[in-house]
């Protein structure tokens, strides 16, 4: 018998920057990313098909087959998004004590992807509630597309556990989700035992993040089905400068 989902938190779209502010972490509901941003839906599910080709995270170091990425980097400026020249993805092994101090170099997010009117828009959108928290300010952004499927028997979301990403925002997008179980996600603060935890389902369920604030993990997924997966888009937003050996 599978156990019940856990719902999320929702927090009203009005309510986004007070709620980070106050406890640095939010969720948003579909339709209520749709009234932040504005967009429709129809406009968001034209991002959905990229998920589809995506290809295998070479860089796992547990051995497993189970991921798939794209990634490209932005510097958002006054409220200009500037497409950055591709780069490694890079973490220091104080925030992933799996794959940090390697440079992973990822093929970069498609066209169709970026091309779309609502990809500025969804960018512009996270950079503005950054300066609203943390002031006025450039924001380093790197964009990750991810596919966790069920090729092993077991898809691990985040394989390096429990952790923080190095930036000052994050945002977790889920994208599809279809014929798994498990992928919970939980949220914890990250200099006290509080936290919480839920399953995000419908597409376009938003987690935002204040990541000097708390630390984030997915559970990992198993089969229900043939070719089940999980898709999300994970955006991060750093001030300064992006993470790299030298930043």
């Amino acid at each position: 018998m599978t156990a019940p989902l856990l719902a999320a938190p929702i927090t009203a779209p009005a309510r986004l920057a007070a709620t980070l502010s106050g406890q640095g972490h939010a969720v948003l509901a579909p339709g209520g990313l749709c009234d932040w941003l504005p967009a429709r839906p129809d406009e968001l599910a034209a991002l959905r098909a990229a998920w589809d080709d995506l290809p295998a995270d070479t860089y796992l170091r547990d051995g497993g087959r189970y991921r798939r990425r794209r990634h490209a980097s932005y510097v958002i400026d006054g409220g200009e998004v500037r497409t950055a020249p591709h780069r490694a993805h890079w973490q220091p092994l104080e925030y992933n004590a799996l794959h940090g101090g390697l440079e992973r170099w990822f093929e970069p997010i498609e066209a169709r992807v970026a091309e779309q009117p609502v990809w500025p828009r969804l960018l512009g959108a996270f950079a503005h509630l950054c300066s609203e928290l943390k002031g006025e300010q450039p924001w380093f952004v790197e964009a990750h597309q991810f596919r966790i499927d069920t090729t092993d028997g077991i898809g691990r979301p985040t394989p390096e556990g429990a952790h923080r990403d190095g930036v000052d925002l994050v945002a977790v997008l889920l994208v599809d989700r279809m014929g798994v179980k498990g992928g919970e996600t939980r949220v914890f603060d990250a200099d006290g035992p509080a936290g919480l935890r839920f399953t995000m389902v419908e597409p376009w369920t938003t987690l935002v993040l204040d990541d000097r604030r708390v630390i984030h993990e997915s559970t990992p997924i198993q089969p229900l089905e043939a070719n089940g997966h999980r898709d999300t888009l994970v955006l991060t937003f750093r001030a300064g400068s992006f993470q790299g050996p030298d930043a």
